[in-house]
């Protein structure tokens, strides 16, 4: 018998009895819908925790800094960031690019708002690989001079030093203040400003430091989410700072750097922190472990991935779980419609077994009409599926704003779980094709 006649015979036998049919393709549905949307939303919610990671830092990058006691000088050897362990570094394997940092603190003033910056400077070939969005001017590194690119967020550390408006997180206002046009002055020795504010213990008045007319490049467009993970620093370019800051202090320490035992600067500026890049996630920690073993702080989302996707691979089990008792619940079905269909075409088979059907046709009649059932429950389901996919999506989005995308079904899913169906329905319905292959002819003839 040609698989064509199987194919034909085997469906139109399924539509003899539709209501049977019909029930226990039901069961299938509620079964390959109910696993499909459990394990989106495991996936869902381990994308979710994927993008959330990446809005708080790149993937593949390590944030390497000293240690807490590198500023001190003992017998030990110190570990400092400094321009030998960015070459070090950079000769290792998987390690794409390093980029040192130096952070240093300010107060801005303008008028009578003051505001803290938190000044990162970085080499300008590092700002190019950190994607940020430019709202207006352009990112730091194109100057003869030393220029701020502020983020969305500055502004917001702004308040009235004369005591009158308050600050934003008072009013909830921002200051009117225009960083790219607005002559905003700079003050670096935070620490003698402060001092000259009043006397000092002998009575002696404290000269007030130099301000800097430093001007703005540009400013970091704010994301309609409202949150930028890089709103709260005033960049600039590393190169222009260095100096900078060397003739600011001239002989006296830069706030933030080491001191010898004598309380004297180090002729090098040593960096607060650097950024290293690395090709490929799977690597990361191999070489972030390779960093604390040198007795340097490494930290990256790598670490607290490996722990989330742990916990998310456990809850998508659980999840699967959960849907796979109603697909087994669902076999049952079709294993007892297909020994109902067996009990009533009795004298059919044997008819057939008489007329020399091969008894393999038989049992492949009766396996196809079982996949048959398997295949359009796990249409519908997946169909099923999309629709409860996006009701969730809608009604959580509707909740809560930034919680989109919490069922997700990929295209590897829908496939599995379609090739899945049927092979749950050719399983559950093997052992009955067997028995009808097996029924005697005689035996099958005489029955009523």
């Amino acid at each position: 018998m040609k698989f064509l006649d199987l194919l034909r015979m085997s469906s139109g036998n399924l539509w003899k009895r539709k209501v049977r049919t019909v029930l226990t393709v039901l069961g299938v549905v509620i079964g390959v819908a109910s696993i499909v949307v459990m394990v989106s939303l495991g996936l869902g919610l381990s994308r979710s925790l994927m993008a959330q990671y990446e809005s708080s830092g790149s993937l593949t990058q390590i944030q390497v800094q000293a240690p807490w006691d590198s500023g001190s000088d003992s017998d030990s050897e110190v570990k400092r960031l400094d321009d030998n362990l960015i070459r070090e570094l950079e000769s290792m394997e998987h390690v794409e690019s390093v980029y040192p940092v130096l952070e240093v603190s300010a107060l801005a003033k303008y008028g009578s708002y003051e505001g803290y910056l938190q000044i990162r400077g970085m080499p300008k070939e590092a700002f190019a690989d950190m994607n940020i969005d430019v709202g207006e001017g352009r990112l730091p590194g194109e100057d003869n001079e030393l220029t701020f690119f502020y983020g969305c967020e500055v502004l917001q550390n702004f308040y009235n030093s004369k005591g009158s408006g308050g600050s934003y997180w008072e009013t909830g206002i921002l200051p009117d203040i225009d960083l790219m046009r607005d002559p905003v002055f700079i003050i670096f020795d935070t620490s003698a400003y402060y001092a000259s504010q009043g006397t000092s213990e002998d009575g002696q008045t404290v000269k007030p430091p130099k301000k800097y007319l430093v001007p703005a490049c540009g400013v970091e467009l704010s994301p309609e989410e409202g949150w930028s993970q890089y709103g709260w620093y005033t960049y600039c370019d590393l190169e222009q700072l260095m100096p900078q800051l060397k003739k600011i202090f001239k002989n006296g320490v830069i706030p933030g750097q080491p001191s010898t035992k004598t309380g004297k600067p180090y002729k090098e500026i040593y960096y607060s922190e650097l950024e290293v890049n690395i090709d490929n996630m799977d690597n990361v920690m191999e070489v972030q472990n390779y960093l604390k073993d040198l007795g340097y702080n490494a930290y990256s989302n790598a670490e607290w991935i490996e722990s989330d996707q742990k916990t998310m691979g456990y809850i998508q089990a659980v999840l699967g779980g959960i849907g796979a008792v109603s697909l087994l619940v669902a076999a049952i079905g079709i294993t007892n419609t297909m020994m109902m269909s067996i009990y009533e075409r009795t004298k059919e088979i044997g008819v057939m077994k008489v007329l020399g059907c091969d008894l393999r046709n038989i049992r492949s009649l009766f396996l196809l009409e079982a996949g048959f059932i398997g295949f359009i429950g796990g249409v519908i389901g997946l169909i099923l599926s999309f629709t409860l996919s996006a009701v969730i999506n809608h009604v959580a989005a509707s909740a809560n704003e930034y919680m989109t995308g919490i069922s997700y079904i990929p295209f590897w899913l829908v496939l599995l779980s379609l090739v899945f169906a049927v092979l749950v329905g050719m399983t559950a319905g093997f052992f009955p094709a067997r028995r009808a292959m097996r029924l005697s002819p005689l035996a099958a003839i005489r029955n009523e």
